[in-house]
């Protein structure tokens, strides 16, 4: 077993940085103590494996808002079993209450800050909802053009068939105007050559 006395240095009084000390010994067989020092520092003692005591001191010197431990030194020794468990060491009351309203503004301002982003980002959320729906209004003022363009095609389709069926039947009409025009015409021919057929028999011409 092992014991350490640890002094962390900078942001580390009035913003919860003994309640974090305390709260990571749980689950840990570790005992000693947390306390401030009037130097503004922080002291903890604390005893147990070794492996545990390295492993606690790698979530204790940490730089996370609010908390910025700038220096932290530590000092090795046998432990000596005086601990219990562990502990926070209070001050005075007033101290304390002092303490505990400025790490409660802390976090309030904390809270903002987080409200903020969170204002900011569904902000931005909206801004992106209102571009999809002009992009989905767009690709439907799109299809609206297309559709009316499709429509068009068909009409000019549809007036193209009607004109290729009145050209049939005019050019069926002309066929039989023509072919009825040819068979009156040889009819006649036929009629005059019957004529002059005869007037050559009758003059003693054989043809």
């Amino acid at each position: 077993m092992k014991r350490f006395v640890a002094t962390a240095r900078g942001r580390v009084q009035r913003v919860g940085y003994r309640d974090h000390v305390y709260n990571e010994t749980f689950e840990r067989d570790i005992s000693g103590y947390v306390k401030n020092l009037e130097t503004g520092e922080v002291e903890i003692v604390a005893e147990g494996d070794e492996q545990e005591l390295l492993d606690f001191i790698s979530k204790i010197n940490i730089v996370r808002r609010p908390i910025a431990v700038k220096s932290f030194t530590v000092q090795w020794g046998e432990a000596t079993g005086e601990y219990a468990d562990f502990e926070i060491i209070r001050g005075d009351l007033q101290e304390e209450t002092f303490e505990r309203m400025d790490y409660a503004g802390k976090v309030l301002h904390s809270m903002d800050m987080k409200l903020d982003q969170s204002l900011q980002f569904q902000h931005a959320m909206l801004g992106k909802q209102d571009q999809n729906l002009q992009l989905q209004h767009t690709m439907l003022d799109k299809q609206d053009q297309s559709l009316q363009l499709q429509h068009m095609m068909l009409e000019k389709q549809d007036q193209s068939l009607q004109i290729g069926i009145e050209t049939k039947e005019e050019i069926t009409g002309l066929r039989k105007d023509t072919g009825k025009c040819l068979d009156d015409e040889f009819k006649e021919i036929k009629k005059e050559l019957a004529s002059i057929k005869g007037a050559l028999a009758r003059a003693g011409i054989q043809v």
